[in-house]
């Protein structure tokens, strides 16, 4: 074949730095957008914190090279039909590639829909409110470990240096949940004395077992859960009523107390169903793993970042304008650009501050597409904001990415780790996209209604007879839902909800 030149068109998208940014911010949760914002700062000197005292004129001449994030918010009338037509002249607004070469200093406020306060948004400044008072709430408090904890009251008991050398051995070698090895010989191999010609005999370490065994909480340093449930019946008073019999429960019969035959357990044990049922309420109401009860939990809030109420007959929807610091253009930095300058520094600076506007213009496509999101789902699920989960409509990602006219994928982004305060409570978006099952009248019913039917119905069971996984079914189809057993199973497994034998099981022992 002879070798020769061809001329071929052709199309392809072409994955920009700009847009690449662009697409990372829409995905990232509030916290990792505050650390992404945090590392442009310290590496681009054109970007600087908004501290509020910039005069009125200022702000004025360089409002094109400022981003704006305050509260913005968004009438959602029940009337839809004017959200449809502004969502639609809005969709050219997302981050796509021919965005990524157009002219990023235009204004983009009059593409969002139904009467949002946008001239707000993106008037002077980016994000939030600083009020510079002290949240004490958020101050970090020091919290000890179990191991601190045991440690202290070891060092309140009086023990020979001998004893002591072991106690800190089995403190070293306790597990979370407060419970230790049975080999007690092998927890102190590795904190043996050497030097001593005394080797450490077996009563010595039960001696100094049993000592710890009456620290704080109550059956800390027992060997088994058997161990641990007796150590805290035996602190309690002897007057506690039903001890005895609990005491025996524990000793003698531990593997059974969990049988569903509570008729059975009476004959072996010869006590009165009161005896009995006193006895396991008692036992029920001790901890087996002592240990936990001192973890060391941070709570994690969670800062939604929009919110959703209804005013005057109509639903709100407004960006939280408390997640992210403020931010600006450097004016100094910025005037020191010439434009017929071709040197090092000058170049440096002009490069740095077009990646200040790219950056600045990505938080605010981020900002458009996340509040468009949540119009839309709000629109859709206006059944679950007034009347909660049971009213939740069947919706997936291709239903916001068709009113939005956004790829799928662009859904899934901007939906993952953003969360909405509603009247009911704060919820990831994506907690507002559920599968669907049949109805009999050929509808659609959402999985997350079902869920909440099922817990409705568990709710309203009789203690004594409750309904059991084909039960459930009935009810449901009589409420024209229609789902297979299997599937009634796998919503009341996934509610943490017990099966019918063990709901009875639990009722009958009290």
């Amino acid at each position: 074949m002879r070798p020769g030149l061809q001329l071929k068109f052709s199309q392809q998208l072409t994955m920009t730095p700009q847009l690449q940014q662009a697409i990372k911010l829409l995905q990232l949760s509030t916290l990792e957008l505050g650390q992404e914002i945090t590392e442009q700062l310290y590496s681009n000197p054109l970007l600087e914190l908004d501290d509020g005292n910039t005069n009125t004129n200022a702000e004025t001449a360089n409002k094109d090279n400022v981003l704006s994030k305050d509260t913005s918010v968004v009438d959602l009338n029940l009337d839809t039909s004017d959200l449809h037509s502004a969502a639609h002249d809005a969709a050219d607004k997302t981050v796509t590639e021919s965005e990524a070469e157009g002219d990023w200093s235009a204004p983009s406020a009059s593409d969002l829909p139904v009467d949002a306060n946008w001239e707000e948004t993106f008037s002077s400044t980016m994000a939030t409110s600083s009020s510079g008072e002290n949240n004490w709430e958020q101050v970090y408090q020091v919290t000890e470990s179990l191991q601190d904890h045991l440690t202290w009251q070891l060092n309140l008991t009086p023990m020979s240096s001998r004893d002591q050398h072991i106690a800190e051995a089995f403190i070293d070698a306790i597990e979370p949940t407060g419970l230790i090895s049975s080999n007690l010989t092998d927890i102190l191999s590795h904190k043996s004395d050497h030097d001593s010609a005394d080797p450490i005999e077996e009563d010595e370490l039960i001696a100094v077992l049993h000592r710890l065994q009456q620290f704080d909480p109550p059956g800390i340093f027992a060997r088994d859960i058997k161990e641990c449930l007796l150590i805290q019946l035996y602190q309690l008073s002897p007057d506690t009523p039903f001890i005895h019999q609990a005491i025996r429960l524990a000793t003698d019969f531990l593997t059974d107390i969990a049988s569903i035959d509570i008729a059975s357990l009476v004959k072996r044990t010869r006590y009165k169903m009161e005896e009995l049922q006193g006895a396991l309420k008692l036992i029920r109401s001790l901890t087996p793993r002592p240990g936990e009860s001192l973890t060391v939990n941070t709570a994690e809030y969670i800062a939604p970042d929009a919110y959703v109420e209804k005013v005057g007959g109509r639903w709100q929807v407004r960006l939280n304008d408390g997640n992210m610091p403020r931010l600006k253009i450097n004016d100094i930095y910025s005037s020191l650009i010439k434009r017929a300058d071709n040197s090092e520094q000058n170049q440096y600076l002009k490069d740095n501050l077009a990646d200040a506007k790219w950056f600045l213009r990505s938080l605010e496509s981020r900002n458009e597409t996340l509040m468009r999101v949540a119009i839309t789902i709000v629109e859709l699920q206006q059944g679950f904001l007034d009347n909660g989960p049971i009213s939740m409509k069947p919706m997936v990602l291709s239903d916001i990415a068709t009113k939005l006219e956004l790829h799928e994928s662009t859904i899934s982004r901007v939906t993952t780790a953003k969360y909405l305060a509603t009247p009911q409570g704060i919820f990831e978006l994506k907690y507002f996209f559920s599968s669907h099952v049949g109805t009999s009248a050929g509808g659609e019913c959402s999985s997350t209604a079902v869920c909440a039917i099922l817990k409705t119905l568990v709710e309203a069971e009789n203690p004594s007879k409750p309904l059991s996984d084909n039960k459930l079914m009935v009810l449901l189809e009589a409420q024209g839902i229609q789902v297979a057993r299997r599937t009634v199973a796998k919503y009341r497994e996934s509610l943490g909800i017990a099966s019918s034998s063990q709901r009875k099981r639990f009722e009958n022992s009290i």
